[in-house]
């Protein structure tokens, strides 16, 4: 084996969490030799995808437990250090290197180019005003705990340090690294993902959105034995086992936006087991109960009894969502409002508040796919986001039990982690 070469600090994993961890700590810390290993030929892969392209940074939530919130995995845990380094934190340290940020109406937040390049930019050239060596190409094939520090055979060489730094995401061969030292991995599962549905009441809207409601149902076995799902009273009764709403996006193989993905999230442990197979219940008014909307429908119909249904769009709906309702509940195109029956309103109403569709599989993000699993949140010192197995083994980023819906935060994590294991890093520098 070829001598080991030295360094104080090593950090694994060329992502944001990696770049962000080790330009705190070297500005903390002076004169600290680090290190960062990256098994791919490029770094910050992930930002430069990320929101398009733009690199979603972070999300204009200012308060810690409303940030917090944001978190199906690691939410308690991240509260107390928010309360340390968080959204205007985040924002201060990049206009503070010359990077400006943008709030957009949903609360996102872009720097100002729109371009995720800047955000490349800035860490490069950060880590290399600091003296901070980037090693490409180099996947960590063991990590030996010794007496001193650490010891670890790459596929470039043998390095020793003082301080080890995870923040390779997730990386299944790092977390075999990482059981082999004692931890405990949590199994990983997708987290963000759009849900396929096959159904002819969507298939000519791709591109169609529009605010609603949106809930998984109990009893997923239904959706195998159920072929006509529309106005089944049995499968309307089903319970919400998981809620959400906001924008949803239909598209050429199901739904997707904020809605959906924030039901994936938050129903990542639960989804999984059913192989992505379940009923969802839509409201398309977000929260108008069937009976108000019986009552709206109905002023309607009084109101313009000679007006045909599809002339105009009501609720203020997509004119392409409301006219495919229609013809789901069977509504001949040039009826007139007064010839629509109590019992079509309702039919409508129902269409309208509590659609049923069967969800047959999911579609996931390829370079920005998320997962929920890692490093137990139980084995890890949240202070200091250090093992409480082995001292000078810290943890940031993804790599943990730790994800959170779309929008910024899972970039938030990775930045707030990487602040808290700076500050302890160079406590210790």
């Amino acid at each position: 084996m070829t001598k080991a070469i030295d360094k104080d600090i090593v950090i694994i994993g060329g992502g944001a969490a990696g770049f962000f961890t080790a330009i705190n700590i070297a500005e903390n810390s002076p004169g600290a030799r680090i290190r960062i290993l990256e098994r791919g030929a490029e770094v910050l892969t992930k930002v430069k995808v990320s929101g398009g392209g733009r690199c979603n940074v972070t999300h204009a939530e200012f308060l810690p437990k409303e940030l917090a919130a944001n978190y199906p995995r690691g939410a308690k845990e991240l509260l107390g250090p928010f309360h340390k380094f968080m959204t205007g934190d985040t924002i201060e340290w990049f206009e503070s290197r010359g990077v400006a940020l943008k709030i957009e109406e949903d609360g996102r937040m872009f720097p100002v180019t729109d371009n995720s390049q800047t955000i490349i930019d800035c860490f490069t050239s950060e880590t290399e005003r600091l003296g901070i060596a980037v090693k490409r190409n180099c996947s960590v094939k063991r990590i030996l705990k010794k007496d001193d520090g650490w010891e670890l055979e790459t596929t470039k060489e043998t390095l020793s340090a003082q301080i080890l730094v995870v923040a390779t995401g997730s990386n299944p061969k790092i977390w075999q690294q990482l059981t082999a030292l004692g931890h405990t991995i949590v199994p990983p599962v997708a987290s963000l993902f759009t849900f396929n549905i096959n159904d002819a009441r969507i298939d000519d809207l791709p591109g169609v959105a529009t605010n609603a409601s949106v809930e998984v149902l109990g009893s997923p076995s239904d959706a195998e034995s159920e072929e006509h799902v529309l106005n089944n009273k049995k499968l309307q009764k089903l319970k919400s086992v998981l809620h959400a709403q906001g924008p949803l996006l239909i598209t050429h193989w199901g739904m997707s936006g904020p809605a959906i993905l924030k039901l994936s999230a938050w129903g990542a442990r639960i989804l999984a087991p059913l192989q992505y197979k379940f009923l969802i219940r839509v409201n398309w008014l977000t929260d108008v109960s069937e009976e108000n909307c019986s009552t709206r429908l109905q002023e309607i119909k009084d109101t313009f009894p000679k007006q045909s249904l599809y002339t105009h769009a009501q609720f203020g709906l997509p004119k392409r969502l409301w006219r495919n309702i229609l013809i789901g509940c069977e509504i001949v195109k040039d009826e007139p409002w007064a010839a629509i029956s109590r019992k079509q309103l309702r039919r409508i109403a129902v269409a309208l508040t509590a659609s049923i569709f069967k969800v047959t599989g999911k579609s996931t993000f390829k370079e920005e796919f998320v997962t929920a699993g890692g490093v137990e949140l139980t084995e890890v010192h949240f202070k200091t986001f250090e093992s409480k197995l082995h001292p000078n083994l810290y943890f940031a980023g993804e790599v943990l039990n730790i994800d959170a819906i779309t929008g910024g935060f899972n970039f938030q994590n990775a930045w707030t982690g990487g602040f808290m294991v700076a500050q302890a890093v160079s406590e210790k520098c």
